[in-house]
């Protein structure tokens, strides 16, 4: 069984940390943050503005309409022009254009922090670990067709490669040569489950630690309809029936998975 950390639970009668993470604390290492955009112009200040100090953000824009690419050019980021819609074929094109080591991924509605990626990349800087997963914990509404569809794919996740995870959330980190060479082929809602369903076959150690999921600025593509939330269901269901990957996908760099599972994993799926 594949072994996954996850930070401690918060109390039931209290709210998950919510104090702004620092955004002038420079890691020594490059770091690219992937930043997927389909009319997001309304949150891309907040979100540019919370990029680490030191980090290049690589705004992807996958056919925007409101002049998201315009304005994150003249916030100062990297835009990558992605003609193929989707958000698998939106954050690929990201990674192939990242030339640092140490790349993070991150949703571009203001849901969540860059900032918070900070001890992230630190754990796999560090080798402590191979993925690092944030696991949303809402600060505010979340529709119930999502909580529904996130705890089916995680119970999905977990029958498949035994990963005790919570979430499938899109805020991570990982080094860029070991995911290109996990060969991900999805361009739709399945790119980041098959991310995780690859690194677990591929023996990688996978964390996932709290952040708070903040109501996102504008509509959801995804999960802002049933019928949004259940296609990107039949999507990932397509990647967890995909048999184990070949044993090359593993990077000679990343030490095998560890052999037994953290205790504070052991609970029920959540979310």
């Amino acid at each position: 069984m594949k072994a996954v950390t996850t930070s401690p639970q918060p109390e039931p009668d209290k709210a998950p940390d919510t104090d702004p993470a620092p955004v002038d604390a420079v890691l020594p290492c490059p770091v690219d943050v992937i930043l997927p955009c389909l009319n997001e112009a309304e949150a891309l200040p907040w979100v540019l503005a919370r990029v680490p100090a030191g980090w290049r953000a690589l705004v992807v824009d996958n056919g925007s309409t409101d002049g998201s690419a315009e304005l994150a050019r003249g916030l100062g980021a990297t835009v990558v022009h992605e003609t193929r819609r989707g958000f698998g074929a939106a954050c690929h094109a990201g990674l192939r254009a990242a030339t640092a080591d140490i790349v993070c991924f991150c949703d571009c509605d203001a849901s969540l922090d860059p900032a918070r990626l900070l001890p992230f990349v630190s754990e796999v800087r560090d080798g402590e670990a191979d993925l690092v997963l944030g696991r949303r914990r809402p600060q505010g509404a979340w529709p119930a067709h999502a909580r529904a569809g996130n705890l089916a794919l995680a119970r999905m996740l977990r029958r498949r490669t035994g990963l005790r995870l919570h979430d499938l959330g899109p805020l991570r980190a990982a080094r860029r040569e070991p995911l290109l060479a996990l060969g991900l082929t999805d361009r739709r809602s399945g790119y980041p489950l098959q991310m995780v369903v690859r690194a677990a076959d591929a023996g990688w150690r996978v964390t996932e630690h709290d952040v708070p999921y903040l109501p996102r600025t504008g509509t959801s593509k995804v999960t802002g309809t049933w019928r949004g939330t259940w296609q990107a269901v039949r999507d990932m269901r397509r990647v967890l029936a995909e048999p184990p990957a070949p044993s090359h996908h593993a990077h000679p760099a990343l030490t095998p998975s560890l052999a037994s599972t953290d205790s504070r994993s052991q609970g029920g799926t959540s979310q």
